[in-house]
């Protein structure tokens, strides 16, 4: 399953490391650092067009890491990432009918 992260990119959910809030965790030196340090080294895709980042999202695919900037907050990442698992979960338990 794929997960929208903002403009036209979508990422495996199986490829997620974590999905971390932009605000909160930029106030640390050792998170500014570890994406200065990203971008220097071609890790960051910037999603954002004309706004800051609320988000960032890590990512390992086919072992390269990959992070991206995204316009979509934690909480509604988080709340999309949920839905699509439950309406996986129900798929599988209910032998793939909708109800």
């Amino acid at each position: 399953m794929f997960l929208h992260i903002g403009g036209d990119y979508i990422v495996s959910m199986k490829d997620i490391v974590a999905i971390v809030d932009m605000e909160k965790s930029t106030i640390s030196q050792d998170t500014r650092n570890f994406l200065k340090i990203s971008d220097e080294e071609g890790f960051i895709i910037n999603v954002v067009e004309n706004e800051m980042p609320k988000s960032f999202i890590i990512t390992q695919e086919k072992h390269k890491s990959k992070i991206y900037l995204s316009p979509i907050s934690t909480t509604t990442l988080y709340k999309r990432y949920a839905l699509i698992e439950n309406r996986q979960k129900n798929k599988s338990t209910n032998g793939g009918l909708r109800i």
